[in-house]
Order: C-alpha cells, then structure tokens, then sequence
C-alpha cells in the first residue's frame, strides 16, 4: 500500500508513533500542479501532476544539548515511514547540540481541518482562462504578434504535527501567468506577469492589449549611454528588489556587523529612518489575496529559520513602519542572542504609503526619464550595502513630456534597495504584482511603483 492511500494527516500519526526521539517535528506536504504553456499564438502542452513529501524532524536531548536530525523524502511509501523517522533520530544522535535549540513549540489550537483530505488543483482552474486565452491568441495573430508563456496553478496542503501536541494544517494556492509578445521578426519583445490565487482575477485579452501598445512604444529604437536617469520602476521591479531586502534582513546578521542593517558601532538599525516618504513595508498571513501559511513551517534550519520553531504562530509585522526601519527577522534562537523581538519572515511582502497614482499617471508627470518593464539575473555585490547588480528585460522606453517616445537598450544596474527607498521621490498606487525574477519562491507582492530620480544604469546591455 502507498502512504497516498492513507490521508496524510494519518501518515503524520503514524510517523510521530513511531518517534523514539525526546521530541519530534513531521511535515507532509501534498502537492498538485495544473498547468498551461503556449508559443506562436498555440497551446503546446498541459498538465497536471501529484506528489506527497514527508519531513521527520527528530531532538535528542544530551548531555551537552539538544541536537536535530532532519530527513526529507519523497514518495514516501507505509514501508517507508518507519526507516525515515530512525534516519531522522540517528541523524540526530549522530550531530552535536544544536545552536538553535529550543524547546518544541506548545499551546497552539488544534487546525478544526486537520483530518480532512487535501485541497487539490486541476485543469479546472483554467475553465475559464483558456477560452479567454484562446481569444488573445486570435487579436494577436490578427495583429501581427507572437505570444508566448505559461500559467501554473499550484496547490500545497501542509500537515504538521509534533510530539507536544501540535496539529496544524494550511492549504497554499499559488498562481502565476507569465506572457511574451514578440514581432514576428523577434526584434521587439514585451512581458508581462500576473499572480493570481485562482485564475478569475487574471484577463489575458487585456495583458495582450498592454504588450500590444509595448511593442508599438518599440517600434522607434533610441541608444542611451550608460548613466544615472531618473527612472520609474514598476511594482514587478519594485517587489524583486524589497523581496532581496527582506531576506537581507536578518536580525542575527545585523547585530553581528555584517549587513546593510547593521549600526556602525555595534547594534542594529531598528528606529533609524530609511526614507522621508510615508511608506510601511510589511507582511500579513491574512493579507486579502495574498493570505500565506499563519505558522512556521520550516523544513531545515539557517539564517532566520529554525526547525524547532514549526508551529510558531506567524502575526502580522511591519518590516519599516512610515518610513522607520521597525523589525528585522527573527527566530526565538536569535531573537535571544540579539534582544531583539521574535518576527519571523512572512510568506507575503507589501509596501504601502504611496499616493493613489497610476503608473500612467506617474509617466504622464515625467518631463524626461526611463520606464521599466521589469528586472532579472539580481545578484548581490556587497552585502555591508545590500549592492546588487541585476539586468532589464523586455523593454526600456524613453520617457518624455509626458509621453512614451521610444524604447532604449537594456543595462546593466548597480543599485541598493535600501538606498533606492532613501533617494525615491514618489510612490505610486500598491496593487498585487509578479516578482519575475523570484516567481519560482516569493509570488504573493503588492508593489507600488517608485521614482528614483538618479537610477545607476552602470552599462549598457545587449539582452533584448
């Protein structure tokens, strides 16, 4: 028999019986996929995949501490349960005390669903996205363009259970839609993404209609040098950015002198201003569209994540409170090491506190400047600075008087988010967005879009 023929909240029973441990920590996650992909205005392929992971997580307490052992499989078996929970406890007996020890988590109420089935996804999720998409297909051929992409509908029902009682369950939704317009020359291209819990908040017809009038804007080519421009960024490019920066933000690193949020001195950031707009940066599981897991679920521990924290309730935490660095994260393990409160990273990420302005509207106040489409391939340069060089992608344009004139070629940037929060002149409108660069681990954002008037564009690039 398959551990898919037993409800996973049983195969968590199973495995915590089995537990020889002095405590213990199992996760079962149930996976289901549903997908769409696209090229040359035709579906190409679809499908829909299942799959079940099992964590055991076990604590030895010994003479010099308590030490964790952690093992992971897939497609775990029933014959498989019982050599997975020993691996996890002679893991553990063979490791030396753990330096994030603490004990296991206590006192949370009981999920009411803990014992129900999965939620699952299916293709149809898509009942009404791929007819509309069809439509999309059509406008664009009769237009002269070429779409490209995908959507993927991802459903992630986590069980945990520990040895002190704790029974937990959250049911995760993940959207995303990734669309390409190209000329049929592939000349000119144009993306743009959307996350969605469901499909019936996304319209492919109008994300078309915007990378129609993109590939219009691209049709006159202008060559800039590299050089710093005022430039707005757009909430995609603004969520990759502040993404990097939260998980930059480590209260552990900080206190120890080795990031951007780190007092010279000795100390930590935490009451200095970062920028004189009234912007709060923060995450909540129960932001409506972008609800995340309410409790800790770590499968491994390092940096700000700590196997001994599974269960620990997750509250709402501004990250930078009208603009005053207010928390950097935390497990109970480094929040006792540095004083600082107990906040672990949220599974969402929102700046508020801009104006209600559209970024047409934004571009339609700009005597001369840059509009982005949005980033990729960041990668981090200093971390004492939170420096980090990154490309543009599918289109720059030339920002002026008002209007949208032409596009330019791509860069190579060398900027800071911490800085660019520091030196931005606006905000714009928040609304949920698709970080591209991170799409693939950090989707649930809502971004406005900023205006930096010293953007450093430190090359030019030749990426289309």
């Amino acid at each position: 028999m398959s551990a898919r023929d037993n409800k996973p909240h049983e195969i968590v029973e199973r495995a915590l019986e089995l537990s020889r441990a002095d405590g213990c920590v199992v996760i079962a996650d149930e996976h289901s996929t549903a997908n769409l992909r696209w090229a040359g205005n035709a579906l190409t392929t679809n499908g829909v995949t299942r799959g079940r992971s099992l964590t055991v997580v076990a604590t030895v307490d010994g003479k010099e501490g308590t030490a964790s052992g952690v093992v992971s499989r897939s497609a775990v078996t029933a014959d498989d349960l019982e050599p997975l929970v020993r691996a996890a406890e002679a893991a553990a007996r063979g490791a030396g005390p753990a330096e994030d020890a603490q004990p296991l988590v206590t006192g949370v109420p009981e999920a009411p669903d803990f014992t129900d089935a999965p939620a699952e996804t299916s293709s149809a999720v898509f009942a009404d996205f791929a007819p509309a998409l069809g439509e999309a297909f059509a406008r664009a051929r009769a237009g002269g363009r070429e779409l490209y992409g995908f959507a993927n509908h991802e459903l992630v029902s986590t069980y945990v259970g520990t040895s002190t009682g704790l029974r937990l369950r959250h049911d995760q939704p993940t959207g995303t839609l990734e669309l390409n317009a190209k000329s049929p020359d592939r000349t000119r291209s144009a993306w743009a993404g959307r996350s969605t819990r469901d499909f019936k908040d996304v319209d492919p017809g109008a994300l078309d209609a915007e990378l129609a009038v993109r590939l219009g804007w691209a049709e006159r080519r202008v060559e800039l040098p590299a050089g710093r421009y005022e430039t707005l960024l757009p909430p995609t490019a603004v969520a990759d950015l502040l993404i990097y920066q939260l998980w930059s933000a480590s209260g552990r690193d900080a206190s120890e002198g080795r990031t951007v949020f780190s007092k010279p001195g000795g100390g930590t950031r935490v009451g200095e201003r970062l920028t004189d707009l009234p912007l709060t940066l923060r995450s909540d599981p129960n932001e409506p569209g972008l609800e995340s897991a309410p409790f800790v679920v770590a499968h491994s521990s390092g940096g700000d994540q700590s196997v001994f924290d599974n269960g620990l309730p997750v509250a709402a935490t501004e990250w930078v409170a009208g603009g005053e660095l207010k928390h950097l994260t935390t497990t109970r393990h480094t929040a006792g090491l540095t004083g600082l409160p107990v906040a672990p990273a949220g599974g969402n990420l929102i700046l508020d506190g801009g104006d209600d302005r559209s970024l047409d509207e934004m571009v339609a106040a700009t005597e001369r400047g840059l509009l982005l489409t949005c980033l990729w391939y960041i990668r981090e340069v200093d971390p004492a600075t939170l420096l980090l060089t990154g490309l543009t992608r599918d289109g720059v344009y030339l920002v002026e008087n008002g209007q949208v004139t032409g596009q330019v070629n791509n860069f190579r940037f060398n900027e800071s988010p911490v800085d660019l929060l520091g030196r931005a002149t606006e905000a714009g409108r928040t609304e949920k967005t698709l970080p591209r660069e991170w799409s693939d681990w950090f989707t649930r954002a809502a971004m406005p879009a900023l205006r930096v008037p010293d953007f450093n564009m430190s090359s030019v690039s030749q990426g289309v």
